[in-house]
């Protein structure tokens, strides 16, 4: 009986997360992964503080090499492109990238693992010479390089998202000008007002002009042919430097031909056990759904975290074991300057939407107890359902102690505790770390007033 043969279509984190668990648990395996890119395994998130410093070399941020994939077993190939799938034969063809050859690859199981791509805004002038996006460790590479050989003066940031706000951060620290633009009504759109006006006092603070309700409408090259200027309805923005970071959608178009089930978010659909509406195909990563604690349905929330646990299962029962993915809660986080900001569950309105009653308070307390010193105040937002006093969502923001202190809301979360049940949280108690009353067990306190008596 021949061996079994494992397909993985991509190979950043939930791809080599899949091919190296099913090749741990099935060793005689044939695992194969297909790669159209020149890397693989490489931390994503970390490229906006890898360009911020111009002695790091963008390969710092390369998880697994080529030859450490291949020690392990797995047979990778990179610059090779998955064309189609055909589920009926069980077959994927591939394009190597260096040949132009096409091959048919067939499979006994199949791990999509296709990802992410950056929105790319169809607007004229935006293909100009000076426009980046960044979402694969090649932008990263061209935005060091364009940085280090063009030294640019004045930069524009399209989108105030998580990436629109850390390369805020990064390319001010650099010494450049900064403006963002955001179309929407506040930076990093869906966030509660309390965290927004604490974010842009820290914008401000360092230079950072931020415009929001300003729809760009173009960009406009010089004489040597790069970007000058960047256009809204309303005004123009000097910029030699444009980074468009307008968000992501899910890399489907494989699946989609091949006739898999798509949710409703149009990312790949899957069940808890990370299989497809085909038995024989799994997905993973960014390109698919992930199931919600909270909403107890499927999302699309992409992030490193869930692609890597994804992959992790995906890898595992594509070789035959029949693990389940615990679900998400939606928890995030990003630093700029030195501020920290993180939230975990349900926003206020977001939970409203999906028709729960929502009641939330917003407190600050100290980061540290009383009388010791460096302690900084920390915002703390709790968002709680009425009737039932289940935790929703919150967030956290401060120059100290917020990231981590939101891990305490995911696991409230993910456990569907009550304002009680987190009321009643033994947290640790040091003065250095937190005061008797930790700002979680604060707003609490202060939450358990708002909702039902059986709370």
């Amino acid at each position: 009986m021949s061996s079994p043969r494992i397909v993985v279509i991509g190979g950043v984190a939930a791809g080599m997360s899949a091919a190296s668990q099913a090749k741990r648990r099935q060793p005689e395996a044939e695992v194969i992964v297909f790669e159209r890119g020149d890397r693989i395994s490489y931390g994503a998130c970390g490229m906006p503080y890898n360009i911020g410093d111009p002695l790091r070399d963008i390969e710092d941020l390369v998880v697994l090499t080529p030859a450490q994939a291949h020690k392990r077993g797995i047979d990778l190939r990179l610059r090779h492109e998955a064309l189609a799938l055909d589920t009926e034969r069980r077959v994927v063809t591939v394009r190597d990238l260096n040949t132009g050859i096409e091959l048919e690859e067939p499979y006994d199981a199949l791990v999509v693992a296709t990802g992410a791509q950056a929105i790319h805004l169809p607007l004229p002038g935006f293909d100009l010479p000076g426009i980046c996006e960044l979402r694969e460790l090649n932008d990263g590479r061209h935005i060091k390089r364009l940085i280090a050989e063009h030294a640019p003066s004045k930069a524009v940031i399209v989108g105030a998202g998580y990436i629109g706000m850390e390369m805020a951060d990064v390319l001010t620290e650099l010494g450049l000008e900064v403006t963002v633009l955001e179309r929407l009504p506040q930076v990093i759109p869906g966030w509660d007002a309390a965290t927004v006006t604490i974010l842009m006092e820290t914008l401000e603070e360092h230079g950072v002009r931020v415009h929001t309700s300003a729809a760009v409408t173009g960009a406009q090259a010089g004489p040597n042919g790069r970007v000058t200027t960047v256009t809204t309805q309303s005004a123009t923005f000097e910029a030699d430097l444009v980074i468009s970071a307008v968000g992501v959608r899910p890399q489907v178009d494989l699946a989609s031909g091949a006739g898999l089930r798509l949710g409703d978010s149009g990312a790949i659909w899957v069940d808890q056990y990370q299989q497809t509406s085909d038995e024989y195909v799994w997905a993973a990563g960014d390109c698919c759904e992930a199931y919600h604690r909270i909403l107890r349905r499927n999302a699309w929330i992409p992030l490193g975290t869930t692609a890597n646990k994804h992959g992790r299962i995906a890898g595992a029962n594509a070789s035959g074991s029949r693990l389940q993915f615990g679900g998400i809660v939606g928890t995030a986080g990003f630093q700029v300057f030195d501020l920290e900001v993180a939230r975990s569950g349900l926003g206020e309105a977001e939970a409203r939407d999906e028709g729960f009653d929502p009641t939330s308070v917003t407190i600050r307390q100290r980061s540290r107890a009383h009388g010791y010193p460096d302690g900084v105040p920390v915002q703390v937002t709790l968002i709680a359902d009425r009737p039932t006093g289940i935790v929703l969502g919150g967030e956290i923001v401060g120059r100290e102690g917020a990231a981590l202190r939101s891990n305490i809301l995911a696991t409230a979360l993910a456990s569907h505790l009550t304002v009680s049940d987190v009321q009643n949280l033994d947290l640790v108690y040091a003065p250095p770390f937190a005061s008797v009353w930790d700002p979680v067990l604060v707003a609490a306190n202060q939450l358990i007033k708002k909702v039902g008596k059986t709370a």
